[in-house]
């Protein structure tokens, strides 16, 4: 989270850094109250106790202190799928393993209201629409490299575009079930998994 496209200024003593994780903590909580679109900078000061100055030394605006949030969600679903996908034996295991991730990352979005705001807004804002592909391409490597050893070494390079484009499907799958009704969402992943599954099978060669 300190990536300089991110935050304007990193914090590098533990008073800066409490101050941070304070904004970030507060801001968390405003948006489950209202959502992002409600949010202002000047609230957001005065509700996590910091000077509206101090507030833009590290944010410059809003749409950084949701992106900074949205890598807090990516990095946590990284952790999830390399944890996931830890020591996959052969391919059945690696079947019911990509499809229980699938279904996490599915309730992680609809389960949290924060997370589900702001991957909604994911496509009306270029820099986090770059930072997705970015996360999934380090999810894709993961999902690659847990997988490589069950197909020919031959296969590696459709493995490897396979995974990237499954990673970034994933995520657009799961935001299109967010943004409907939940009963047509848990409709449509259920498709998405099996679609998953098949491209998986042909994959791995099942």
């Amino acid at each position: 989270m300190s990536d300089p496209a991110i935050l304007r200024r990193k914090p590098t003593q533990a008073r800066a850094r409490e101050r941070v994780e304070r904004i970030l903590a507060t801001a968390t909580e405003m948006i489950a109250e209202t959502g992002s679109d409600a949010m202002r900078m000047t609230e957001l000061a005065g509700r996590a106790g910091v000077p509206i100055g101090s507030l833009y030394q590290y944010f410059p605006d809003k749409p950084a202190i949701l992106r900074t949030l949205a890598l807090a969600v990516m990095e946590r679903v990284r952790e999830g799928t390399a944890a996931g996908l830890k020591d996959v034996t052969d391919r059945q295991d690696a079947l019911a393993r990509v499809d229980a991730l699938l279904k996490s990352y599915y309730e992680l979005f609809r389960n949290e209201p924060v997370a589900r705001d702001i991957w909604s807004g994911t496509q009306s804002d270029k820099a986090l629409q770059e930072l997705d592909i970015e996360d999934s391409r380090e999810n894709a490597k993961l999902f690659f490299d847990a997988l490589k050893h069950l197909v020919p070494k031959r296969d590696h390079p459709r493995l490897e575009a396979a995974s990237f484009l499954l990673m970034q499907l994933s995520g657009a799958a799961v935001r299109l079930a967010i943004a409907v009704d939940p009963e047509e969402g848990d409709r449509l992943i259920a498709e998405y998994r099996g679609m998953m599954r098949r491209e998986l099978e042909s994959l791995l060669d099942i």
